[in-house]
């Protein structure tokens, strides 16, 4: 019968802390490329936007047409935020893993306990306010707003010319839509969900 292997438990911490030191890079990767694709894409549709108000068509035939686009666009900021807190989370969980790693090592080899700034009772919270992860979410929740505003004026536009008091529909479109894509960031922005 062969002699079974000898496992090292200082490799395996290793190995498992590697992991989760992987998954915090790429949750942190993750975060910066869903926020780009959205910016692209809202980007883009306001390109189109602005030619078609200096073209020579009439912006009123296509107002349906923008205000359902704009309306996704708001969808699409929703979804954004709603990965971004999860991101946020998931780095959080990692953050909090690797801590545990710690801390068994910390009880074993008290010498090294000053080389740990994060430990479980000092990492940052998931919901640290003007860290990069919020100022993203303030980003995408800011203009998801701003779409949503446009949507309700392209639709009003659609039945009329939006003039004098209409622009409170916007208005109150582009607050609303901003509380409630905040509001949305921040139910979704907790550990183990």
């Amino acid at each position: 019968m062969p002699a079974k292997p000898k496992l090292n438990p200082d490799e395996i911490l290793k190995a498992e802390y590697n992991y989760i030191a992987n998954t915090v890079f790429q949750s942190n990767e993750d975060r910066s490329r869903v926020t780009s694709f959205y910016f692209v894409t809202v980007g883009s549709l306001a390109a189109v936007i602005l030619g078609a108000l200096f073209s020579e068509d009439n912006l009123q035939s296509a107002s349906l047409g923008f205000a359902g686009l704009f309306l996704i666009l708001t969808v699409l900021g929703a979804l954004t935020l709603a990965q971004l807190a999860r991101l946020r989370a998931a780095w959080h969980e990692s953050a909090q893993a690797m801590n545990v790693i710690k801390e068994f090592y910390i009880k074993r080899h008290k010498e090294i306990e000053p080389a740990f700034k994060w430990r479980s009772k000092t990492l940052p919270p998931t919901d640290k306010p003007f860290s990069i992860a919020n100022l993203m979410a303030f980003e995408v929740a800011s203009l998801s707003a701003v779409t949503s505003a446009a949507a309700v004026y392209f639709l009003l536009l659609h039945f009329k010319s939006v003039e004098g008091w209409d622009w409170l529909y916007p208005a109150a479109a582009l607050l609303i839509g901003y509380f409630a894509q905040w509001r949305w960031y921040k139910h979704l922005l907790v550990d183990n969900q």
